[in-house]
């Protein structure tokens, strides 16, 4: 039985216990969630910072310092999402369970254990630069600021929060996106995994089914002269890692608008004056997995060289609050020479991934491109290589630029890295990484473009400048493939014609499937040719096919072909094993169809809905377009959950900059404010809206103003 099975076990036979004690929880309940009051320090901080609330609810936080702004930009983040925002921390510090009791809450305090969260962060917290420092620390005080403010919102036992708890948050949230939850699931699935055993499935994608695009276009390609960005992650629509749009102004300099996540300090992608970027997911190899050998002869050791080594041993008990008192649960923790280390099916799995002691510093590199003012100052932040993935696009009013980032292991030729690595080697190990400007780059091409759908970096642009495959070690695990999206771009942007801004707005919410991309390669063209209809449903489901244009647009065309798609793109794409047979998934369109909406006649925007609290509308759109849509089956109908989310479109001139943007619900995940919805009907129309940077245009479309803790008065 896992760990996690044995504390529920526990918890039935307590219950009789739990009730008894039910009274005395109550009122030391109450005592403990108490908040501590607004300190003086936080008082005066807060009259340093101004708070500029727009028609669409987008904070424009003003303060004096950088670390004012922080200060403001927690407090605005919080009034509309607080709660991911608690959780996120609680999260970080391995306490989730005195929060929320779950099995995933228990999951998540052991996880912080195995890896060493906490005492990662406090091993290299003051390798941060002074200014950083104290940049975190008021994010933390603006965020008590609001807890202090808010005392029936917060938990008292986890305020006030410290600068700390945001680095904790990167070296948390980071490995999930590499893979490593993947791996221990795979280690923890009991399955008796062989040394050479294929891992691409358990640890090349995490679980959510997450692209994103990113273009830029030079001067010499657009009809005004200028150079345009498009930043559009498809991120989910709801949860920890859902976008917020923010502006954060300082006196120091600090000017950012752009997206950024629950608990996170600065933007993540977006533009100042003189630049802008976006990432999109990439899939180095970056989490190793390794079979220890063992042997009982020797508890507690695994063979190693030419010896046994000690593994280390750590007990530190996770904490659950069961609802009536907090009950600690021992739980050890080994670690070994190659990391972490798992029990899995009677044997033992060591994890080791990439750059885990450098992801501390991955938000100062953030801070740092948020201050950078060209492109040199990009390429020195980046250089810190504290993020260790996603691919970056660049522009600013001269210059495109492309990098396949990623903090890639110097690895031994003679192995395979996609299998299970034996553990008893020192041949397996690896201590040092690729240099970055020794990765994969793409700088001001001839073509006038660069573009980045979570596709192969070696066909970043069309014609000379793309990287030679070639200079990479296979070990890299660097991809090869194209999506629909990366062949689409190339499609619209190779050439030499010039593109006007709204060409390029077009081509952002492009709807179409390439007629040599996946969708046409794998289901249009096999079912056309080769299936073989049994009855009258089956040919009429055929001829829709047929006579299908290729757009994800509201059509029964569209509808059969994405209905068919998803299960085959979720398992090739996403998940990264064969594909379910075609026959069967386009039989499986046909029966969900008729069993829903008894024919086969159905618009696409009929199937496929954005709900979202009372909202209720179609949703085009659909796997691996420019205009994603991703969504799961919910009574009878398709469930936008993921995708297009929020779209940052910038335009740079010489001494300007120009963004527009849209989110799909709204500024804010509080069902009963006015902008919890209010963009979807803008982002279902494919429109944008002008980010509002400069203060006098801001000041004339503004709803409000306030200091934080003003607005309570």
């Amino acid at each position: 039985m896992s760990s996690t099975g044995k504390i529920f076990k526990v918890l039935k036979y307590l219950v009789p216990v739990l009730l008894l004690a039910y009274g005395w929880y109550f009122v030391r309940k109450r005592v403990t969630r108490q908040i501590a009051p607004p300190t003086p320090a936080m008082v005066e901080q807060a009259k340093r910072v101004s708070i500029v609330r727009d028609e669409w609810g987008v904070p424009h936080i003003y303060g004096k310092t950088d670390a004012d702004a922080a200060f403001g930009l927690a407090y605005a983040h919080s009034q509309d999402d607080f709660k991911f925002i608690q959780g996120g921390m609680v999260a970080a510090r391995g306490q989730l369970a005195m929060l929320v009791l779950s099995k995933e809450a228990i999951i998540n305090d052991y996880y912080v254990r195995l890896f060493r969260i906490r005492e990662r962060a406090d091993e290299n917290y003051e390798k941060l630069s002074p200014e950083f420092r104290k940049l975190l620390d008021s994010y933390a005080a603006g965020l008590s600021y609001y807890a202090a403010t808010h005392p029936e919102e917060a938990d008292g036992r986890f305020f006030p929060a410290e600068g700390k708890d945001l680095a904790r948050g990167f070296i948390h949230k980071i490995p999930l996106f590499v893979g490593a939850d993947a791996a221990m699931k795979k280690i923890a699935s009991g399955e008796d995994l062989k040394v050479g055993q294929p891992l691409d499935n358990a640890v090349a994608f995490n679980d959510v089914p997450i692209g994103s695009n990113s273009h830029a276009l030079a001067p010499s390609r657009t009809e005004d002269g200028s150079t345009y960005l498009n930043i559009n992650s498809h991120q989910p629509w709801e949860g920890p890692v859902a976008w917020y749009e923010a502006h954060i102004v300082s006196d120091e300099g600090w000017n950012m608008t752009g997206g950024t996540f629950p608990g996170a300090p600065t933007i993540l992608h977006g533009h100042n004056d003189f630049l802008g970027w976006a990432h999109t997911v990439n899939y180095p190899d970056l989490v190793d997995v390794y079979r220890l050998e063992t042997d009982k002869a020797h508890p507690g050791q695994y063979h190693f060289e030419n010896g046994w080594k000690e593994l280390i041993k750590r007990n530190d008990p996770i904490r659950i609050d069961t609802g009536f008192f907090v009950l600690p649960f021992p739980k050890e923790t080994l670690e070994s020479v190659h990391g972490p280390v798992l029990e899995g099916g009677g044997n033992l799995y060591a994890v080791r991934v990439a750059g885990i002691d450098r992801m501390i510093f991955a938000a100062e590199q953030w801070y740092r491109m948020n201050k950078a003012k060209n492109l040199a100052e990009f390429k020195k932040a980046m250089s810190m290589q504290g993020l260790p993935m996603f691919n970056t696009v660049y522009a600013d009013a001269k210059n495109i630029f492309y990098i396949y980032n990623g903090l890639i292991p110097k690895r031994n030729p003679g192995l395979n890295y996609r299998t299970v690595l034996p553990g008893n080697t020192s041949a397996a190990l690896w201590d040092s990484y690729i240099p970055f400007n020794q990765l994969p780059i793409v700088e001001n091409p001839p073509s006038g473009f660069v573009q980045n759908c979570n596709s192969t970096p070696f066909q970043t642009t069309a014609g000379p400048g793309n990287p030679d495959p070639r200079k990479f070690s296979e070990t890299a695990g660097i991809e090869t493939r194209m999506t629909n999206r990366a062949i689409r771009s190339v499609e619209m942007l190779k050439g030499t014609a010039r593109l006007s801004f709204q060409d390029f707005l077009r081509m952002k919410w492009d709807r179409a499937y390439s007629k040599s991309g996946p969708m046409f390669n794998f289901v249009i063209h096999p079912l056309l040719s080769s299936f073989k209809p049994e009855n009258q449903d089956e040919e009429h489901a055929l001829a829709l096919i047929k006579g299908w244009n290729g757009m994800s647009d509201d059509s029964p065309g569209s509808t059969l072909a994405i209905l068919t798609y998803r299960p085959i793109w979720q398992a090739t794409d996403i998940e990264k094993r064969p594909a379910p047979d075609l026959n069967q998934s386009f039989r499986n369109a046909i029966a969900f169809l008729k069993k829903n909406f008894s024919k086969l006649d159905v618009p696409l925007g009929q199937v496929q809905r954005m709900r979202h609290g009372a909202l209720d509308m179609p949703l085009l759109g659909g796997p691996d377009v420019m205009n994603a849509a991703h969504s799961v089956e919910k009574d009878g109908h398709l469930i936008g959950t993921a995708g297009d989310s929020y779209v940052l479109v910038a335009r740079f001139r010489p001494g300007k900059v120009e963004s527009y943007s849209i989110h799909q619900f709204g500024n804010s995940t509080r069902p009963e404010s006015s902008h919890f919805n209010d963009q979807a009907p803008m982002f279902l129309s494919r429109l944008l809206k002008p980010t509002l940077r400069n203060r006098q245009e801001l000041n004339e479309r503004k709803v409000s103003e306030y200091h934080p803790g003003e607005e309570l008065r």
